[in-house]
């Protein structure tokens, strides 16, 4: 006779704590493969988080062999780039009200989930590069 019972093994709180867990790993720099860059200033993130939230970085990073790229975003506000970073990894971020407009069009530039509705083709004047960390 065969055994056709199954069981639902559910995770509580599956969802803070894996929010938790990739804030952990950002703060502590475990992991992390991709630098961005604006402003003469950087931080570091992980390319499946940016992945999973942005579908231009998830374009972008498909398309590079680099082990751990260098993203430049020209002519983007290191405030606006920092709380995008902060909003994909925490699902929420404050920003200031005479920052909001520059941080949503940098949003919806970077096509960023959650915060746009529009799935822009083009960088609207912002200028990327990219170079490679071995």
């Amino acid at each position: 006779m065969v055994d056709t019972q199954h069981f639902c093994l559910r995770w509580n709180n599956y969802q803070s704590s894996i929010t938790s867990a990739f804030e952990n790993l950002r703060d502590d720099e475990d992991f992390v493969d991709v630098t961005l860059a604006c402003d003469g200033r950087s931080l570091k993130a992980h390319r499946v988080v940016l992945s999973a939230c942005s579908t231009y970085f998830r374009e972008l990073l498909k398309s590079t062999p680099c082990k751990h790229p260098v993203i430049v975003l020209q002519d983007v506000a290191f405030t606006d780039l920092h709380a995008l970073v902060e909003f994909i990894y925490h699902g929420e971020v404050n920003v200031h009200q005479r920052s909001l407009s520059s941080f949503l069009k940098t949003a919806e530039i970077l096509r960023v989930s959650g915060l746009t509705q529009q799935q822009a083709e083009e960088t609207h004047g912002v200028r990327i590069g990219m170079g490679c960390w071995f």
